[in-house]
C-alpha cells in the first residue's frame, strides 16, 4: 500500500511538472513565421478614411482585412460557388497573415502579444452555404500555429451576401498586449 501511494504521488508530481512546463513554453511568433516561410510585408495606406489598427490601453483593435495576395490583388469570389471549404480556409489563413502585417506595423514586435482576444469572421457565401465556422478554422488554426495557446480566441463566424471587392473572407480582431 505504501508503494502504491508513493507511485501515485510520483505520477501526480510528473503530471504537474509536465503541465507547468507546457504552460511556461511560449512560442516566439516572429521565429514561428520565419520557420513557416512567411515574411510579413509593410501594409500600404488604407483605401479610405480609417486606420488599420487602433490602440486603447493594452488592446489593439484591427480593422477588417481580406485575403490580399502577394501580387497586391485580392482573392475574389463567393464561397460555395468559386471556392470550396479548403480554398476558403486558405483565404482565411491569408487574411490572418494580412492582419498580422497590420498588427506588426502597429506594435513593432509580435512577441508583445499577450493574447488574441476576439475575432469576427465574415464569409461571402452563396445563400445555402452553412459551413462558415469551418472556413474560419483556417484563420483560427493559423493563429494557434503562430502564437500557441495565446492564439486561442473567442470567435464569431457569419455569412454575408457580399463583401468589399467581392472578397471571400473579411476578418477583424482584437488583441491584448503584454504590460510594458
Amino acid at each position: 500500500m505504501k508503494r502504491l501511494n508513493h507511485l501515485i504521488l510520483l505520477i501526480v508530481v510528473l503530471m504537474l511538472t509536465q503541465s507547468s512546463f507546457a504552460q511556461n513554453t511560449e512560442i516566439d511568433p516572429e521565429a514561428k513565421l520565419k520557420e513557416l516561410g512567411i515574411e510579413l510585408r509593410v501594409p500600404g495606406p488604407p483605401l479610405a478614411n480609417f486606420v488599420p489598427a487602433v490602440r486603447v490601453g493594452n488592446l489593439v483593435f484591427l480593422s477588417g482585412q481580406g485575403p490580399l495576395k502577394t501580387d497586391g490583388k485580392f482573392m475574389t469570389g463567393k464561397v460555395g460557388k468559386v471556392y470550396d471549404i479548403k480554398q476558403a480556409q486558405r483565404a482565411a489563413r491569408l487574411t490572418g497573415i494580412n492582419l498580422l502585417e497590420a498588427l506588426k506595423a502597429e506594435i513593432g514586435d509580435l512577441n508583445k502579444v499577450k493574447r488574441i482576444v476576439k475575432v469576427l469572421g465574415m464569409v461571402n457565401a452563396v445563400p445555402d452555404f452553412d459551413q462558415h465556422p469551418k472556413v474560419m478554422n483556417g484563420f483560427s488554426d493559423f493563429m494557434v500555429e503562430v502564437f500557441g495557446e495565446r492564439g486561442r480566441h473567442a470567435r464569431s463566424a457569419v455569412g454575408m451576401g457580399s463583401l468589399p471587392f467581392n472578397i471571400p473572407v473579411e476578418i477583424e480582431m482584437i488583441v491584448e498586449l503584454k504590460e510594458n
